[in-house]
């Protein structure tokens, strides 16, 4: 039971802590350094490969479940597969997210090879992806020829690439900068749309606050991301995945016996409604969306709309922009059907929605957890 003296009150997300105590108390309870290691080490590796995957494994993924399991082969080349162990069955069940997120892998890969010259050529599937769900086969073959590239501006904004899931600032974002980052996002096949503070952009507003809500209503797929979250410092630098939940009012509401993974799983307890409360106010401060849409005839371009979301991203960054996936209403699970049908109305002009995300300005957030890349290698 927590000392009444160390935690006097949590209420509506503050918490008074004992003068006595405050200062340890929020050392104590500060994000985790160690589990940030990994966007520090980028680089500063000998080899060219394993530099070129020391910033691939900061790609933007989904429920940051990071589902890369990568084989050296020879000296110029390596192979990518999926973590199986990794997949999202609930709400991914056909892991088109996940083939996503290795896209945006296998891009910051591409990006950080040309920055030695190297050119990166990626041979998607090259067993086949005839699957209705990723399975052993890899996911990418990759060979690396020296001196055929030249470096890529967007190289110099991965460290500082964000999905920022802050409340974003009542302040609209100019028309022109909006179409360089559809500008960016259309490659590889997939074509990126932008909407500033339209009526469009407040449809897209409410549907995917529902898209939100559908999710955390759904056992199944409120119950995968429980699963995931990691709180406390402790627990994010015993696994530095999934989401994490860190700071002092998380280490007040743990002491307390308030925030635990029991707590954010039931939606009738405090901690449920109080999160999504929370989420409510970042999804109604949205001004602008993007998203990303292609045929979605095969596993290749999912592949491809993550390399271009990843691409998005990094311009985001390089414009002063913060954008935050919101991709609920896209998923392909039966209580989410009524919604896709929606969004694809909506905006889908007859292509598959593979991203939807908002986009605006924000206060800074901090990287987010990775695995070092030995964790990667198989």
């Amino acid at each position: 039971m927590a000392s009444r003296r160390n935690v006097l009150k949590l209420m509506g997300g503050g918490v008074v802590v004992a003068a006595t105590a405050a200062g340890g108390f929020l050392a104590m309870n500060q994000p985790s350094r160690a589990a940030r290691a990994p966007w520090r080490d980028a680089g500063q590796y000998e080899e060219f490969r394993r530099r070129a995957l020391s910033y691939a494994l900061l790609a933007p993924n989904p429920h940051n479940s990071q589902p890369w399991r990568v084989r050296l082969e020879g000296d110029r080349a390596l192979t990518l597969f999926c973590d199986l162990e990794r997949r999202l069955p609930a709400t991914d069940p056909l892991d088109r997210q996940i083939t996503i997120g290795c896209g945006a892998f296998l891009e910051l890969l591409v990006i950080a090879a040309a920055q030695d010259g190297f050119a990166a050529i990626i041979s998607p599937f090259p067993e086949g992806e005839d699957m209705s769900t990723l399975d052993r086969r890899p996911v990418a073959r990759v060979e690396f020829v020296a001196d055929k590239a030249q470096p890529d501006p967007l190289f110099a904004q991965i460290l500082g690439r964000r999905s920022n899931r802050g409340v974003y600032q009542p302040r609209d974002v100019p028309t022109p900068l909006l179409a360089e980052l559809a500008k960016a996002g259309a490659a590889f096949g997939t074509t990126a749309e932008c909407v500033g503070n339209t009526p469009l952009a407040a449809r897209l507003r409410d549907l995917t606050w529902r898209g939100h809500t559908t999710e955390m209503l759904t056992p199944a797929a409120l119950q995968e991301s429980v699963d995931l979250m990691r709180i406390g410092a402790a627990q994010v630098s015993a696994d530095p995945d999934g989401i994490a939940l860190e700071g002092p009012v998380i280490g007040a509401g743990r002491l307390a016996g308030v925030v635990n993974r029991d707590t954010l799983g039931d939606p009738n307890s405090t901690a449920f409604q109080q999160g999504l409360d929370m989420y409510q106010a970042m999804a109604m401060s949205a001004r602008a969306f993007g998203w990303l849409a292609n045929g979605d005839a095969s596993r290749t371009e999912q592949l491809n709309a993550g390399r271009a979301y990843v691409r998005l991203n990094l311009k985001a960054t390089e414009l002063g922009l913060e954008v935050h996936p919101w991709s609920q209403a896209l998923q392909e699970y039966q209580e989410m059907s009524a919604l896709y049908e929606e969004v694809h109305a909506l905006v889908g002009k007859g292509e598959r929605l593979q991203m939807l995300f908002r986009i605006g300005y924000a206060a800074p957030v901090i990287a987010a957890p990775r695995r070092g890349l030995a964790a990667h290698l198989v």
